[in-house]
């Protein structure tokens, strides 16, 4: 449990702290970062999150109904999030403006996700995914790390200075952690029961593959077909494979 609140709380601040850096986003091939991480998100979702929570899904349908639940409340919480869970940056610049309560509603969108997201990694027979959680761990970190990015990126257009951005993103930072805390508590004293594990399952898986099937889409504009792209989406893909074999 150590490992996995290092890599959500160290993979968020790490992917804002990048973006206070890499100010100026081309010296950063932020693009293929965003791909990788979207590839790998993708496959872990296919090869071990969906398997593991279908395995245990009773009735099925209804199962499936939570995933489709919360693909379109990863779509509702976008409204308030401008688009940040999938990468989704904003020029720093002083002709960009954004709407008033933006830096707000941008930290309490992100943050629900981010809560759910740590339910994933709760040690417990009852959470489908108990077993090689290392792999989605790593495939939450991946996904964490430009979210803060495009975060921070909103925010430092948002507020000009860096003081406040950096509060904010030390509070989504401890989104996931805190999430995965309070869901463990949650099992261990009995107050979750199999089925409310498992509909936090399902919402989650929703919401990932909402997310990284629009990275895949978002970084291939026009539908154009580009080899380097289609190389580092498979990158991914392998590498979630092999976390998956080995983690």
């Amino acid at each position: 449990m150590i490992v996995n609140l290092i890599i959500l709380l160290g993979s968020a601040l790490a992917g804002g702290l990048l973006s206070v850096y890499y100010a100026d986003k081309k010296k950063l091939n932020y693009g293929l970062i965003l791909t990788f991480s979207g590839g790998y998100l993708f496959s872990i979702t296919i090869i071990h999150i969906l398997p593991h929570l279908f395995a245990e899904a009773t009735p099925v349908t209804y199962t499936g109904m939570v995933v489709l639940a919360g693909y379109f409340l990863q779509q509702l919480l976008e409204y308030f999030t401008a688009g940040a869970e999938h990468g989704h940056v904003h020029p720093s610049s002083p002709e960009h403006r954004h709407k008033s309560g933006l830096a707000v509603s941008l930290l309490v969108g992100l943050s629900v996700h981010a809560l759910l997201e740590g339910s994933l990694l709760t040690e417990s027979i009852a959470n489908p995914a108990h077993t090689h959680n290392g792999a989605v761990a790593l495939g939450i970190g991946l996904h964490k790390l430009p979210a803060a990015f495009a975060m921070m990126s909103i925010l430092l257009c948002y507020f000009k200075t860096k003081a406040k951005p950096i509060v904010f993103l030390s509070l989504f930072a401890l989104a996931s952690p805190v999430g995965l805390v309070l869901s463990q508590y949650a099992v261990d004293n009995h107050i979750f029961t199999p089925q409310t594990t498992a509909v936090l399952f399902a919402l989650v898986s929703g919401s990932f593959l909402y997310i990284s099937t629009t990275i895949v889409f978002e970084s291939t504009p026009g539908h154009a077909f580009k080899w380097k792209k289609l190389m580092v989406l498979l990158l991914g893909a392998g590498l979630a494979i092999l976390a998956e074999m080995v983690l």
